[in-house]
C-alpha cells in the first residue's frame, strides 16, 4: 500500500542539493526555467512566461500536494534556497503501486551531475517511503540527455508498454525501473 500522506512535506537531502517543497516565492525562477526554449524543447507544455502564469502554476502544484497526488520538489544547492530545477513524482497509480517521475533543470546547471544526485534521491524516497513498485519515465525519442540518465539510473525500455498511462503520447519513449525487490520478476 502506498504511502502518500506524510506530516509534513518530505525534504530529500543528498550531498550536494536539497529538494524542498515548491514556495510561492519561487515563482520567477519557475518563470524562468518554465520558459526557457531550450528545457521547453523536449517537454510538451506550455511556456510559463509571465509571473502570473508561474504563480498559477505553483498553486496548482500546491494544491495537488495537498491532495496528495504528487509530489513536487524544487531542486536548490546546499546553502543556497534559490530553485535551479525541479523534480517530482507523479502520475501516481494507486492500484498498481507506480508514479512517473519528471525533472527540468536550468541549462547553466546541467552536465554537473545535478540532476543524477537528484534522480537518485527522488528513486529512493520513491522506493523506500512512498513504497512504490515501479517508477516510469516518458522522454521524448530526441532525448538524448535524459535517456542516458535513465540508463544510468538502471531503468529499461517498456517496448511493450506494460506500463504505459493510457494517454501516451507517440513521439515519447517508455521507461521504468522496478523496486529492486522486484528486479527478477
Amino acid at each position: 500500500m502506498l504511502n502518500l500522506d506524510f506530516s509534513s512535506y518530505p525534504k530529500l537531502i543528498t550531498e550536494r542539493l536539497v529538494l524542498r517543497q515548491l514556495r510561492m516565492n519561487d515563482a520567477n525562477e519557475i518563470r524562468q526555467v518554465r520558459s526557457d526554449e531550450r528545457v521547453n524543447e523536449f517537454l510538451d507544455r506550455a511556456a510559463a512566461t509571465t509571473l502570473d502564469e508561474a504563480i498559477f502554476f505553483i498553486d496548482r502544484i500546491l494544491r495537488g500536494i495537498l491532495n496528495h497526488e504528487w509530489f513536487y520538489w524544487a531542486i536548490t544547492i546546499k546553502g543556497n534556497d534559490e530553485l535551479i530545477g525541479t523534480i517530482c513524482l507523479w502520475n501516481i497509480d494507486e492500484a498498481n503501486e507506480l508514479a512517473e517521475i519528471g525533472y527540468e533543470l536550468k541549462p547553466v546547471y546541467q552536465g554537473r551531475g545535478i540532476m543524477q544526485e537528484a534522480v537518485t534521491g527522488v528513486i529512493n524516497f520513491g522506493f523506500n517511503k512512498v513504497n512504490l513498485n515501479i517508477i516510469t519515465a516518458m522522454p521524448k525519442m530526441g532525448n538524448v540527455k535524459s535517456i542516458r540518465l535513465l540508463l544510468r539510473n538502471n531503468f529499461q525500455l517498456d517496448s511493450e508498454h506494460k506500463f504505459a498511462p493510457e494517454k501516451a503520447n507517440e513521439g515519447l519513449l517508455l521507461y521504468y525501473l522496478k523496486h529492486p525487490c522486484l528486479a527478477g520478476d
